[in-house]
């Protein structure tokens, strides 16, 4: 069984800064594409970033500029790091990834973590 858990969201005023981080675990294989969405109260969920797993990245533009994703592959975990928080972007995040694993044989399939809340407030 795969599991992915986020930690690291909080409440942060405007203009600072978090870092959220997705820790994949059990029989993993290998992990390709990585991925951070965002689910703001009322909208629908939207993707924010992703990292493969030769390192390319990619952006929604509402976060270019302030956000950056990476990947530790020996940890098997992403980090969001996000810069110059404002309103908007609160909103739960979820970690979303590509995995192949081990279970008689190796198996693909895609994960969600539970989500970590973030909050951008004075």
């Amino acid at each position: 069984q795969v599991q992915l858990v986020e930690s690291g969201g909080g409440l942060v005023q405007p203009g600072g800064s978090l870092r959220l981080s997705c820790v994949a675990s059990g029989n993993i294989f290998s992990i390709n594409a990585m991925a951070w969405y965002r689910q703001a109260p009322g909208k629908e969920r939207e993707l924010v970033a992703t990292i493969i797993s030769g390192g390319t990245t990619n952006y929604a533009d509402s976060v270019k500029g302030r956000f950056t994703v990476s990947r530790d592959n020996t940890k098997n975990t992403a980090y969001l790091q996000m810069n110059s928080l404002k309103p908007e972007d609160t909103a739960v995040y979820y970690c979303n990834a590509d995995i192949v694993y081990i279970t008689n044989g190796r198996r693909r399939g895609t994960y969600w973590g539970q989500g970590t809340q973030v909050a951008v407030a004075s």
